[in-house]
């Protein structure tokens, strides 16, 4: 399959569409994407933000393990972007990693002038790396990083970028065991005076405005999922002989329609929303892009499987990769910690935006 041919409609995932891609093919199709100029999506808040996550979604419709390495290569572009960086080198793939559980800290220190070093905010900055990071997905595939780095002090966070093909980056083979998502690979990368370059401030990538965008362009991707396994029960609904087997999986396409149709919606307001205003603050709208994506994920996954039985997830490789993945993937979100921050948001802003 050319993944380079995305098709601008989710695909049935039991039309035509091959067995599960393995890492190392993953990492091939990230690559021909790359090359073809896929990857160099529209930037968040230019005008054509629908665009981006259009692209996004119709690559997690194909294989959300690679959805998750082509988000993070692209978000990682558009963070550069947006902090100033110098251009990525030509026919490079990134990786974003930004998780900081208590275990996996990396820590920076200036190569430059360490009288300096207190005050680093320079773009291109040259810096060493030292500690493990954590959940770097196609890690073992990727030509360079992108990655959140604190201060010795305990300050931060900065951004670093690195080149992964040099002495003193070490890629675990360990600690990713997964079943779904199993070919994103996001394992566990140790820096031992690795060198690197600073991109942007301090805090500067938990402050831009480009933060929510790339949160949001997230559910695209859960999305596309979605949509890839909802296709297959309209599928075998649209086939069927009048029955009642057939009136029920109507019932159920009828609720997976409902719940796409309002993520759809919300992600397309949004978008229109960041490009109208794109220094506005748009957590809210990211928040609720998210949770929507997420409860019509679940939706679908629910629907799916009750209507269509065990046969599906037995006898069609792709439709159960597919159903193994999205549960995996979805776990991205914060889940209720992500309601009461909107919560929170509703609180301060009042209902208007709940009028006509």
């Amino acid at each position: 399959m050319r993944l380079a041919d995305c098709p601008e409609r989710a695909p049935a995932v039991s039309e035509g569409v091959p067995a599960p891609l393995h890492e190392q093919e993953v990492a091939r199709n990230l690559h021909e994407l790359i090359h073809a100029g896929l990857a160099e999506l529209p930037a968040p808040g230019s005008g054509r933000t629908l665009e981006r996550w259009q692209a996004l979604a119709r690559v997690g419709a194909q294989d959300l393990s690679l959805a998750k390495l082509f988000e993070g290569h692209t978000d990682a572009l558009a963070i550069m972007r947006e902090l100033g960086a110098p251009p990525a080198p030509s026919g490079s793939s990134w990786g974003m990693w930004a998780a900081e559980p208590p275990d996996a800290r990396v820590i920076f220190q200036s190569l430059e002038n360490d009288a300096r070093d207190t005050g680093v905010t320079d773009v291109g900055y040259s810096v060493q790396l030292d500690g493990r990071k954590a959940w770097c997905s196609g890690a073992r595939s990727v030509s360079h990083g992108l990655l959140t780095v604190w201060r010795p002090d305990g300050t931060g966070p900065f951004l670093a970028s690195v080149a992964m093909h040099q002495p003193g980056v070490q890629v675990s083979k360990e600690g990713w065991p997964a079943i779904g998502m199993a070919a994103s690979a996001s394992v566990d990368v140790v820096f031992s005076s690795a060198r690197a370059q600073l991109v942007g401030q301090e805090g500067a990538y938990l402050a831009r405005p480009g933060f929510w965008h790339g949160g949001a362009g997230i559910a695209a991707c859960w999305l596309g999922g979605a949509q890839a396994l909802a296709h297959a029960l309209w599928q075998a609904t649209s086939q069927g002989r009048p029955s009642d087997k057939n009136l029920l999986r109507h019932m159920a396409l009828g609720k997976v329609d409902l719940a796409l149709q309002h993520t759809a919606a919300l992600l397309r307001e949004a978008a229109a929303w960041i490009d109208a205003q794109p220094a506005a603050d748009a957590s809210a709208l990211a928040l609720r892009v998210r949770l929507s994506a997420e409860a019509s994920a679940d939706r679908v996954l629910a629907q799916a499987g009750r209507s269509l039985g065990a046969a599906p997830f037995c006898k069609d490789a792709s439709f159960a990769r597919m159903a193994c993945d999205l549960p995996v993937y979805l776990r991205q979100s914060h889940a209720e910690r992500d309601f009461a921050a909107l919560g929170q948001r509703v609180a301060a802003q009042g209902p208007e935006s709940w009028a006509l």
